[in-house]
């Protein structure tokens, strides 16, 4: 080997050398970042002040954005939320989205900004003080990849932020946020971009959920069906739940008993499937359709219910069915009376009287039907409702042909004619007249037959023999009809003596 080869191969070495230092250098300064990121995770456990701090330190310390001064923010973002912080982590926010255009990958930056999203939206629940801030996440948010052309990230933020608009109630805001996404999931024509199924689904189960607030159901019928027409999308169970449980409510609003439960027997289901709380409410209202129904049959049945058969949530629920199913109106009302919280879902409230009014009426049916006279007081306190009230459920049920009977509004007493009894002594009249006639005609002919001087075979005279014993005979009391109403005769002196008691 030549001297010059000898150097060159030497100078090659040092070289070498020289960039294996640098390299060292560079790991050793990332060791440390990572070190303090990792301290700093350990220190929020005990200290989420202190944490924060040394979270929003580590960016200072890369010589360019990368990914650890963007996992710090995100870190020191959240404690700052948890801890009522929430101008300094809007503020951060803002920092944290300059990283996503070029130092983190797109599809990471993405996953990273919707899942805080989704942190700081249920962290906010329930704050007011958090709530204003949440606009802001959003709107910074929006701005970002807007910017950037990210529309899968731009349409997922979008659909939040009208959630949000419609949590606070600001319909017209409401409306027209719906009205960009719309635009965002169509084609150049006009017709919907069968590629954004889903969020599709997404904008039509937060318009459904307006209407259904606003109480539009002309609107609501309209865009429940198209919605369930999209075919072309894979749908998460929450948003097919909440699509479902609106179309029940909707029902429900038009009386349509039978499809507002297969409805809500759809939602529980979705809801299970994606782990959603909001089953346990659905299913009080599949159990509440199920009186609603006057249906017999145990909604706890099927395969999906079954296990929330014992479940304290709904125990007060289930009591109410099967206090209806056995016609039991003094546990019935108990039930309620025990369990103000039934009440406090307003669907409920607003649906439960028209299963009570049906308790009631059949309870007044089951107690009168020995009576023909009895005064309406008595009814009242044996049911424990209002002197009114009773006026108002036999008004409807003489209206309704039900019961025959007159209310005496001044006495209070309420006087009822069998429409049963009547119909019985009518259908014995037409029947002893049949066999009297029968009678009538068989002893008439052998009478003929034995009479003296009547024709015998060998054509002589046989007598005139007895009178017929018909002829003459009195009507059969059976034999009147009778066109009015009568008093079942063992139920009145039944109801006599009770009507003693009552005074």
């Amino acid at each position: 080997m030549s001297d010059d080869d000898f150097m060159q191969a030497s100078d090659e070495e040092e070289y070498d050398f020289e960039y294996e230092d640098d390299e060292d250098e560079l790991d050793a300064g990332e060791v440390t970042i990572e070190n303090k990121y990792y301290n700093a995770k350990q220190t929020k456990l005990t200290d989420p002040s202190e944490a924060i701090v040394e979270f929003l330190g580590i960016p200072a310390l890369e010589p360019q954005k990368a990914d650890w001064g963007f996992k710090g923010l995100k870190q020191a973002i959240k404690l700052e939320f948890k801890l009522g912080q929430y101008e300094a982590a809007v503020e951060h926010y803002k920092e944290l989205l300059t990283y996503v255009k070029s130092a983190v990958t797109r599809n990471y930056s993405e996953k990273s900004i919707n899942n805080m999203l989704d942190f700081v939206e249920k962290n906010s629940a329930g704050s007011e003080q958090a709530g204003p801030f949440l606009g802001g996440f959003y709107d910074l948010t929006l701005a970002c990849f807007q910017s950037t052309n990210n529309e899968r990230l731009w349409l997922k933020t979008s659909v939040k932020q009208a959630k949000l608009l419609l949590d606070r109630h600001q319909y017209v805001d409401v409306v027209r946020k719906l009205r960009e996404l719309h635009r965002a999931c169509q084609r150049a024509d006009g017709t919907d971009d069968a590629s954004k199924g889903t969020y599709l689904l997404e904008i039509y189960a937060l318009e459904i959920q307006m209407y259904a607030e606003r109480k539009n159901n002309k609107q609501l019928k309209q865009l429940y069906q198209r919605a369930l027409r999209v075919r072309s999308a894979v749908p998460h169970p929450k948003i097919m739940g909440i699509i479902r449980e609106c179309g029940g409510k909707m029902h429900m609003s038009e009386e349509n008993w039978k499809d507002a439960q297969g409805d809500f027997f759809e939602s529980f289901r979705n809801y299970d499937e994606a782990g959603s709380l909001q089953r346990i409410q659905v299913l009080k209202y599949l159990l509440l359709t199920t009186m609603l129904m006057r249906s017999d049959i145990n909604p706890f049945d099927s395969q999906e219910t079954k296990p929330y058969r014992n479940d304290p949530r709904i125990a007060a629920m289930t009591e109410l069915v099967e206090a209806y199913q056995h016609d039991d109106i003094r546990r019935y009302e108990d039930v309620l009376h025990r369990h103000p919280d039934l009440l406090q879902d307003s669907f409920i409230a607003e649906n439960i009287d028209e299963v009570t009014r049906t308790m009631r009426t059949k309870a007044v049916l089951r107690l009168i039907a020995p009576y023909t006279r009895l005064r309406t007081a008595w009814i009242a306190d044996q049911i424990r409702i209002s002197d009114a009230e009773v006026h108002d459920i036999l008004g409807y049920l003489i209206v309704d042909g039900r019961i025959a009977g007159t209310i005496d509004q001044q006495a209070g007493v309420l006087e009822l004619q069998s429409a049963v009894d009547a119909d019985r002594v009518e259908a014995v009249s037409e029947l002893t007249d049949a066999v009297m006639g029968l009678a009538r005609a068989v002893f008439s002919n052998t009478a003929t037959q034995l009479r003296p001087g009547a024709a015998s075979a060998d054509g002589t005279n046989a007598g005139s023999g007895p009178p017929d014993p018909f002829s003459s005979a009195p009507a059969s009391p059976f034999s009147v009809r009778h066109s009015g109403r009568h008093p079942r005769s063992g139920a009145k002196g039944l109801a006599g003596s009770r009507r003693s008691k009552q005074g």
